[in-house]
């Protein structure tokens, strides 16, 4: 099988959808391989570039009524349109009807997709999205797992699926391609947010233009 160049896989905010799949109070306790901070921070990251560049999104959970609990409430409260998805007991996401028909809804074929569970919430759904004819990037830091050989066993799982993983920067700065655009403030503030490194290079930088204008 031939590999599609990039310039045949690069997605834009005019093609793509995102999906959060089961990013609940009670499942996000099972993740282990990023500290809980570490992972709400990706999660709401990879949110607000959805919101940035007005991304039709779907958010689903698994039975949320029971232990699992609810969806992260600043993600609902940030996507007031999107339709939340309740599962009562469905595993995989895309054996839901109501989530598959969401997804259709959205009119795109690339999907930017996270799942709680690495290997569980993101792997299932993101491989059959694949056997259904979407392109799927796996957003790998806004899903968890476990311990991280269960995270490296499902990346090479996703791969031979035909599933690009990905992180939520690339994700950014893929559909930002140009600083100098209409969300390039509001992506600089997210980055700046989100981004611990690069936010303290900007406040460096800040700094640095500040106490020259002393002088």
């Amino acid at each position: 099988m031939s590999k599609k160049s990039y310039t045949q896989t690069r997605f834009s905010a005019d093609d793509s959808a995102l999906v959060l799949i089961d990013h609940q109070s009670g499942i996000m306790q099972l993740v282990r391989d990023y500290t809980p901070a570490e992972f709400r921070n990706n999660v709401v990251a990879l949110a607000k570039v959805g919101k940035v560049f007005n991304l039709p999104t779907v958010l689903t959970t698994s039975y949320s009524q029971g232990p699992n609990g609810p969806f992260m409430p600043e993600i609902v409260k940030m996507h007031p349109d999107a339709p939340l998805i309740d599962r009562p007991g469905i595993i995989s996401a895309w054996d839901d009807s109501n989530f598959v028909a969401a997804i259709e809804k959205t009119g795109r074929k690339n999907l930017i997709m996270a799942g709680t569970t690495v290997d569980i919430c993101l792997a299932f759904a993101a491989m059959q999205a694949i056997d259904a004819g979407y392109n799927v990037y796996g957003v790998i830091d806004a899903s968890g797992g476990y311990e991280v050989t269960i995270r490296e066993n499902a990346v090479a799982r996703m791969r031979d699926h035909g599933i690009i993983p990905v992180n939520w920067t690339t994700i950014a700065a893929e559909l930002q391609r140009n600083w100098t655009s209409s969300t390039g403030q509001e992506m600089v503030k997210v980055f700046h947010d989100h981004y611990p490194p690069y936010g303290l290079l900007m406040d460096s930088f800040e700094g640095a233009i500040a106490a020259q204008k002393t002088f």
